[in-house]
């Protein structure tokens, strides 16, 4: 019953926050002086022409009916226009695309698997690298190893992604090679040629943010090995490994976990920087065409994804504190 109510109250936290940010967004994109209907009405925009685009769009009733039809839409689906032209958009609709002819839930999912493939790879990679890199730094403190370690995570953390990316083209990419410059290959399509196309963009990513982590990890791995249970563990006569890996690291553990959550949120919501240095057509890419072109549905949907990412991300790591950290009782 005590997990269950943290679940309900932390999934009541996700709902209330996800309206705020629909409501936010949906002010700020719809209610501005730029009208969606009349970058949709077409030239000459005549006032007939400009009403209708309004009353098919649904932007010609009051602010707080469009706000609830945006709402109710994303449940129980929509549709715009009436009669035989009526546009369906089915639950979950974030939105119609009038440019692109298509529900943005739909262009969503369609460049999600690009977005994921970086993001996941990239993760997995950073948070290995960046912890093992961070432990072994705490516990080798002062040494050639540990200053070695810090320097790149030094390098790391003030480096742009972009240049970053860059570098590794111009070195793994024309100079020696050894990997594709760009493009996404699907997985079902050619998985030895997905993972190829894939190795620059993650180890970019993984270099920037495997340097937080490991400064992180070593910061806290210091810390908990000074902590007077890790010698209670030592004297006794428990093992050195199991001493690292059971009472250090899964105790320092805690702000890596928190902060991994949100950093996998927010790089599932688009990797912007990383899909244009690569030229892939993921969720970033597909965001900076929507407000160059002022698709201003699609950046209202997006966003509205974008943030339910990162809340959920959040609600997952609530949940694994109580298996990282048996102190941390889940619901208490």
């Amino acid at each position: 019953m005590r997990m269950l109510r943290f679940i309900l109250f932390r999934l009541l936290g996700m709902v209330i926050v996800l309206l705020v940010v629909a409501t936010v967004s949906y002010a700020i994109f719809y209610l501005l002086p730029t009208n969606p209907a009349q970058l949709s009405c077409g030239k000459p925009c005549t006032p007939e022409n400009l009403q209708r685009a309004k009353e098919f769009m649904g932007t010609a009733s009051p602010w707080w009916q469009q706000l609830w039809n945006f709402l109710t839409g994303i449940v129980a689906g929509r549709s715009f226009g009436s009669g035989d032209a009526a546009i369906v958009c089915s639950a979950p609709c974030f939105g119609y695309s009038f440019q692109q002819n298509a529900s943005v839930t739909e262009l969503i999912l369609s460049r999600f698997p690009v977005t994921a493939s970086i993001a996941g790879g990239a993760a997995v990679l950073w948070l290995i690298t960046g912890v093992a890199g961070g432990v072994i730094s705490a516990l080798r403190r002062g040494s050639a190893l540990d200053r070695g370690v810090m320097t790149v995570a030094i390098a790391g953390v003030s480096t742009p992604s972009y240049l970053v990316g860059l570098l590794a083209i111009l070195l793994f990419g024309f100079t020696l090679q050894w990997l594709p410059t760009g493009g996404y290959v699907p997985l079902t399509e050619d998985p030895g040629q997905w993972f190829l196309h894939l190795i620059l963009p993650w180890c970019t990513l993984a270099f920037i943010s495997a340097a937080i982590y490991a400064r992180l990890t070593r910061g806290q791995m210091i810390e908990v090995m000074g902590e007077d249970y890790i010698r209670t563990a030592r004297a006794k006569g428990l093992r050195e490994p199991r001493v690292v890996v059971t009472h250090g690291l899964r105790n320092a553990l805690i702000p890596v976990v928190t902060i991994f959550g949100l950093d996998l949120g927010a790089l599932l919501g688009g990797t912007v920087i990383a899909e244009k240095v690569f030229s892939m057509q993921g969720l970033g890419a597909m965001l900076i065409d929507a407000v160059h072109s002022l698709d201003l549905q699609l950046v209202v949907g997006f966003t509205l994804f974008a943030a339910f990412l990162i809340v959920f991300a959040n609600f997952v790591v609530d949940l694994v504190y109580g298996f990282v950290d048996p102190r941390v009782k889940v619901g208490a």
